[in-house]
Parts: C-alpha cells; sequence; structure tokens
C-alpha cells in the first residue's frame, strides 16, 4: 500500500485482512486516526504510527468488584521483601511492597540488569522463589554473567521468552513471589500486531503485568529502556501505571552508579542510593562521605565542602569553583554540573551587586564532584564562597563545612535538620563550620557543642562569611 493511502485514510490491506492504522503520541498518549505534522494536544513532534488489531467479538466482562466502606475494609500488615543490598532497599522505602510493579530505567551500560540479576539473587538466598525473565539474553548468557557476580543461583528460575501469555502461564504454574522482566520493551502480544516496544504493546502488556501483579500479590521488576534523551522510553501514562519508578544514573566511564526514586507510592521519592561499579557486580557504598571527599586537594582555592540531605542521609560533599578571566573571547561561560544553572547565575549576580566583584568578564565553572544532583538551597553558601577563593586565589581554611541558603540582598539564611549534618562533618573529621546565625536562635542545643569537637562560626551576611572563610 502506497505511502500516501495510508496518511489518507487511516486503512489499508495487510494481506487479505483489512487493518487500520492509528497515530499515537509517544509523549501523551493522544490518538488520532489521520496523520498530522505534531500532536494536536501537546504541540510535540511525537507522532508514531501503529496498527490496530481487527475488531471481533466483544468479550464477556469478568465479575466486578463491590463497593466496601473503608472503615469494614481489613487491614493488611507491610511485609516488604528485602533484597539484600541495602542501598535499592533504602531507595525503596524498607523493601518491595508484595503485589508492588517497580519500572527501573537508565543509559544502556549504566548496569540495570546487572542490579536486578543481584537483587534477585539475594532474594532467592532469603528463600523466595524468584523467576527471571530475559527477553535480551539466552539463558547461557545469563549464566555466565551471574557467575561473573560470584553467583550459582541454583534455585534462581530462568526464562527465556518474550510472548507475555507463555510468561503468564509460566508465571501461573511456578508462582513466584517475586518476577523481574529484562527487558519491559521486549514483551509483546501476538494479537496485538506491530513490533516489540511500540506503543500499543507497551501499555497492554504492562497494564496485564500490573493487573497479574495485584491479583496474586506477586512484586514485579521491569527493567525499562530510555531514549537519547534521557527519558523512559514509550508513553508517559507507563510511568503513572506502575508503582514505583526508579533512575539509574551514572557515567558509564566513572564507577559511581546513583538510583533515585522518581515516583514511590510505599515510601519517599528523596532517598539515594549509591553503588561502585567493580569486576564483580556492584558494590554497596557504606560510607558515600568519605568516597566524595577522598580525592579533595588540600590548601586548594575554589573547593568548598558543605553536608547535604539525601533524604535521611546526610552526605559531604566537594563543591569545586573555578572562574577565570575572559579577555574578550566571545561570551563569558557559565557552566554549572550537578547544580541548578539558573540558581548559579543568581549567586553570581548577587556577588557583583552586593560585594563588588567584575565577574561580568569571567569564564564561570562550578561542580559537584562524585556525579551528584544538589537541589537544596542549603548549598548557595558554598557556591558563592568557592567562586570568591577561585577568584581571589585564596583557599578556604581547612577541615571547614559551609552550610546556608543565601538571599537576594546578601543574607544568609537558615536551613533545616542541622544537627544531622553537623554529626556528618563530626565524623569526618571536621572541627569548623559556618553557618546561619538564625540557627543559633532557633537551635539551642548548638551551645552544647565544644569548640574542640566543632568551632561554630554563626554568620548573618555572604560579607561576613567571606570574612571568616577565606584564609
Amino acid at each position: 500500500m502506497p505511502d500516501w493511502e495510508r496518511r489518507r485514510g487511516g486503512k489499508g490491506t495487510v494481506g487479505m485482512a483489512k487493518v487500520k492504522f492509528l497515530y499515537i503520541c509517544r509523549n501523551c498518549g493522544y490518538k488520532t486516526y489521520k496523520w498530522a505534522g505534531y500532536c494536536p494536544a501537546c504541540k510535540e513532534d511525537t507522532l508514531v504510527e501503529e496498527i490496530v488489531p481487527a475488531s471481533g467479538k466483544k468479550a464477556a466482562l469478568p465479575p466486578g468488584g463491590e463497593i466496601a466502606l473503608l472503615a469494614e475494609i481489613p487491614s493488611l500488615e507491610e511485609k516488604r521483601l528485602c533484597t539484600g543490598l541495602a542501598e535499592l532497599d533504602r531507595v525503596l522505602g524498607g523493601g518491595a511492597v508484595p503485589g508492588s510493579v517497580i519500572l527501573v530505567g537508565g543509559d544502556p551500560g549504566i548496569g540495570k540488569s546487572t542490579l536486578l540479576l543481584q537483587a534477585a539473587l539475594g532474594l532467592v538466598s532469603r528463600g523466595l522463589p524468584v523467576l527471571y525473565v530475559t527477553g535480551e539474553e539466552s539463558l547461557a548468557q545469563l549464566k555466565m554473567r551471574a557467575a561473573r557476580l560470584g553467583f550459582r543461583g541454583e534455585a534462581l528460575l530462568v526464562l527465556a521468552e518474550t510472548e507475555y501469555e507463555r510468561i503468564a502461564s509460566h508465571i501461573a504454574g511456578g508462582e513466584p513471589r517475586v518476577v523481574v522482566i529484562d527487558s519491559v520493551q521486549t514483551l509483546m502480544k501476538s494479537e496485538l500486531g506491530g513490533a516489540p516496544g511500540s506503543i500499543i504493546q507497551l501499555r497492554d502488556v504492562t497494564a496485564s503485568l500490573v493487573q497479574l501483579a495485584k491479583k496474586k500479590q506477586i512484586t514485579f521488576f521491569l527493567i525499562g529502556h530510555v531514549t537519547k534523551e534521557g527519558i523512559l522510553a514509550g508513553p508517559r501514562v507507563l510511568e503513572h501505571m506502575v508503582d514505583c519508578v526508579l533512575n539509574f544514573e551514572g557515567d558509564r566511564y566513572q564507577s559511581f552508579r546513583l538510583l533515585r526514586a522518581a515516583k514511590n507510592r510505599y515510601g519517599s521519592t528523596n532517598e539515594l542510593g549509591i553503588f561502585t561499579m567493580e569486576a564483580g557486580g556492584l558494590a554497596e557504598v557504606r560510607n558515600p562521605s568519605a568516597l566524595f571527599l577522598s580525592e579533595r586537594p588540600a590548601g586548594t582555592p575554589g573547593s568548598a565542602v558543605v553536608p547535604v540531605m539525601e533524604g535521611s542521609r546526610p552526605l559531604l560533599v566537594e563543591v569545586q569553583g573555578l572562574v577565570s578571566q575572559n579577555y574578550g573571547v566571545g561570551i563569558p561561560r557559565r557552566t554549572a554540573t550537578g547544580l541548578d544553572a539558573n540558581r548559579v547565575s543568581l549567586l553570581v549576580a548577587v556577588l557583583e551587586k552586593r560585594l563588588g566583584l567584575p565577574l561580568y568578564n569571567c569564564d564561570i565553572f562550578i561542580n559537584v564532584v562524585g556525579g551528584v544532583k544538589i537541589m537544596e538551597p542549603a548549598v548557595d553558601l558554598a557556591v558563592a564562597v568557592s567562586l570568591v577563593s577561585s577568584y581571589r586565589d585564596r583557599p578556604i581554611e581547612a577541615m571547614t563545612m559551609l552550610i546556608g541558603e543565601v538571599g537576594l540582598t546578601g543574607e544568609v539564611r537558615t536551613v533545616s535538620r542541622l544537627e544531622e549534618r553537623l554529626r556528618e562533618g563530626i565524623k569526618m573529621g571536621f572541627n569548623r563550620c559556618l553557618l546561619p546565625r538564625g540557627n543559633m536562635r532557633s537551635s539551642s542545643w548548638l551551645n552544647g557543642y565544644s569548640k574542640n569537637e566543632l568551632e561554630i562560626i554563626p554568620v548573618s551576611s555572604l560579607a561576613e562569611a567571606l570574612d571568616r572563610a577565606l584564609a
């Protein structure tokens, strides 16, 4: 059938059967039977052509549920399944909830399959029946990867299959408690038509997996591919259907791997799991502060340490600033890695306006070491002081931490959860901390710290902080 005929009417002939061509927006899920250059709903060029299966007799509806009073429904005890990976369990909120569907996405080669294979083997070691379904590897390749991780995995059930109905029948026969799907883009239903990973296939297969999980109280871990923009492949409705969405981040050329929750119905989305990729698989980082500061140069201008909160965990991270003269070669650059670029531009404007620093003709670079992304405003003071330290070529006093939010008038504002941040700094050997003066009035326990243990220096303005911080 010529391409113009499909565009015109949306009907054609494949073999002897008539089919319809449907155009679906992979961004918002909008459907239309007529071709358009862009999605009429979200105005994005994300329309994808799909084949609509021929309609037959309508199947009889299954028995539906009945209305009940919420107060009369018996409560279920929340028994979470521990995977044996403490960092993964932390991000999940203490373990996986039975009957939940967890989607794990990340760049190719980042370690998604390795993470979930280690989690599956950890669950098996705790006596739980686990089924690992692979649509991308053979069983021999899967065994080779398990051997590289140092596991024999005698009790792990494995299946190489991409047809959903066959997988569902194996699940019904084996009755596993946990099922890992690697990956959801490889599964398909033959009656739907189209290629695996298409929008219709993804939406229908995922909906069936969610129904199966809720009906049989099976925990599903789904590995999802991402696009070149770094978002999960498929319609956005896919993320709404599942219970938890985890993003596995990191640079494949570095050893750090960060696990974050973009969505979690049964826990916080602020937790962070930290791993390192080694020859024997993913290793958990028990003391991330020590790892992030292990290569920090001593006495170097532009380096500042700030205690930040990632969920319930305090972390000490190094913020590095570099200010260099532009000499009129193009527009001065403003580059921020691991921080909000707009927030950094705001702090540069405060330094120019309130302190009179001529930064308008300077290239400015800010980097958070270790690949951590910091969004909280408590890092403002460390960013501003690191930039001035680099500009004046004067290092920050040794073993000094900086905490505080900087306002547009140059004032240093209070931060929350200060005690947890300070205790992490003391544990790492820091004996000096610049913090907002407002925290001294609201936190009476600060006066109990010994000067030998931690010297607390309250500041109320950015100018005062620079006088006390720079050596």
